[in-house]
């Protein structure tokens, strides 16, 4: 069983609240240029994202909180506001998603490793997340690439497909203060 003092695992966890803070943060100026430049659908997305990720935050906080562990909550990054054109900040996005697939992985592997079998069961619902989160990001933006200039059609296939609008799963855990 972990104990907080000298535990990665429990360092890991902390470091990644803040990791989560982060994404729905950048989330949130993804959303705000695509909003800025009249592509609703986009902009609708990656506001749900951005909802998502603090969610997840959030699930790390009441977890932590159920096995009284020390809860800090860190300071945020700098995010990125401008962006070239529409196919960059879904790159910048699918990049921070397989950024947050290895941070994840390492969590888990700091609970294998220190034989917290409660620890790794909590990480084994955000590996699954994080391969639909990179499978999503990597489809919008391969048809973003394949759309060009039309961001008519890329708009119409994010309206139509309601890429990463599944919400949370049933079996996803309870977040401190309840989901969004």
């Amino acid at each position: 069983m972990t104990t907080a003092e000298g535990s990665t695992y429990v360092r890991l966890l902390t470091e990644q609240i803040g990791h989560e803070f982060d994404a729905h943060t950048q989330y949130v100026a993804i959303a705000v240029w695509f909003d800025s430049h009249d592509l609703p659908q986009l902009a609708a997305h990656y506001y749900r994202q951005s909802v998502e990720e603090r969610n997840h935050a959030m699930m790390i906080v009441q977890y932590m909180l159920d096995r009284d562990l020390n809860v800090i909550i860190p300071a945020g990054s700098t995010v990125q506001n401008d962006f070239g054109d529409a196919v960059e900040p879904i790159k910048l996005a699918l990049n921070q998603e397989k950024q947050v697939t290895s941070q994840i992985e390492a969590i888990f592997q700091a609970a294998r490793a220190e034989g917290d079998a409660l620890g790794e069961q909590f990480m084994l619902w955000f590996l699954k997340e994080q391969v639909e989160e990179v499978s999503s990001a990597s489809t919008l933006l391969t048809v973003a690439q394949r759309a060009g200039q039309n961001l008519f059609d890329l708009e119409n296939f994010v309206a139509r497909e309601s890429i990463g609008d599944a919400g949370e799963s049933a079996d996803a855990p309870e977040a401190a203060g309840g989901a969004l």
